[in-house]
């Protein structure tokens, strides 16, 4: 039998990586092993010596990146799509999510508050100036959050309640792409792990306080039909998508569950913030996925196929992945 080796590429993470391949190893399976990844200069057309690699990194390492995309151009199957995962941006994510039904506050994508490097106002000449902006508050309404088209991990997101206070924080963008989205006034806020496009994990979130606090502890029971609705939605959104291992985020108001973010195709997954139990379910969870990949004759060079989701349920069935048994659930720590 050939050996089927898994491999981790990440960055400043120090519990979920290790965790991964302690799991993976334990689990015994004949000819599977996992380590770190470790690269130096990438060879063109040169396979990697991984059946599977996990990235955890290369959103930030544009090196990892294009080692990752001659990997998996030379079998390797990469958790998640490289390819995708360059093109993707949360505004396309939220048209599309809107077209598949699911649930989107209005949101506008901006134009850059300053020109992109080596453009002028030249560059700029399709752009209708000044832009209606009484139009586009009163489509999105307020309070609104300001936040980047692909940005992440909470970073210059601004929430804004007035005209005034956007123009504030609008003018300290600088030439990053922008979109304005109506602010949800949640009752209930939830973080899903999905892994596979099969599993799902729900888990109480609450954006408003501290980091290391947002995992709710000891939570409320939470009614059937939103939950099955959130598992619903999330599943719809990272089947369409073709990502393997995502958190999706839903806010709650008036009883509507919300996407509002939903590309994080690198998720939090250390102990010290998800808590025992969702670090747990996260690290089986995952290792399971890989281990099934690697034994799998799964090809790495498939069709990104998103498109087949609006054409009907003949469609949809022939690209949804097939049911497994679902992995029982633990209780959110």
């Amino acid at each position: 039998m050939s050996e089927k080796k898994i491999g981790i590429i990440f960055g400043m993470e120090s519990t979920f990586p290790p965790a991964l391949v302690q799991r993976i190893n334990d689990m015994k399976v004949p000819g599977v092993t996992a380590e770190f990844v470790k690269v130096g200069g990438v060879k063109m057309a040169v396979p990697s010596g991984y059946r599977v690699i996990i990235d955890r990194i290369s959103h930030d390492i544009p090196f990892y990146r294009a080692y990752l995309k001659n990997a998996a151009l030379s079998g390797t199957l990469v958790i998640n799509n490289p390819f995708w995962w360059s093109a993707d941006d949360k505004f396309f994510n939220y048209s599309l999510a809107t077209k598949l039904g699911v649930a989107i506050p209005p949101t506008v994508v901006l134009p850059h508050n300053q020109h992109p490097p080596g453009t002028t106002d030249q560059s700029m000449r399709n752009l209708i100036f000044p832009l209606n902006w009484d139009e586009i508050f009163e489509y999105v309404g307020f309070p609104a959050f300001l936040k980047p088209y692909a940005g992440g991990g909470w970073k210059n997101v601004y929430k804004v309640h007035s005209a005034d206070e956007f123009f504030h924080f609008y003018n300290q963008t600088g030439d990053q792409c922008m979109t304005l989205q109506r602010g949800v006034e949640f009752q209930e806020y939830f973080r899903c792990y999905v892994v596979g496009q099969e599993q799902v994990h729900v888990m109480q979130y609450d954006p408003r306080v501290p980091h290391h606090e947002r995992y709710v502890k000891n939570p409320p029971p939470v009614g059937k039909a939103l939950y099955d609705r959130v598992v619903k939605d999330a599943l719809t959104l990272c089947r369409a998508l073709g990502y393997d291992l995502n958190t999706v985020e839903f806010a709650v108001e008036n009883g509507i569950p919300y996407a509002i973010d939903f590309m994080n195709p690198a998720p939090d997954a250390d102990v010290n913030s998800v808590g025992p139990a969702n670090f747990e379910w996260i690290v089986d969870a995952v290792a399971e996925l890989a281990v099934k990949k690697a034994v799998s004759d799964e090809s790495s060079v498939q069709e990104l196929r998103w498109a087949a989701f609006l054409n009907g349920p003949q469609a949809k069935a022939a690209v949804a992945p097939k049911k497994k048994t679902v992995r029982k659930k633990k209780t959110a720590e």
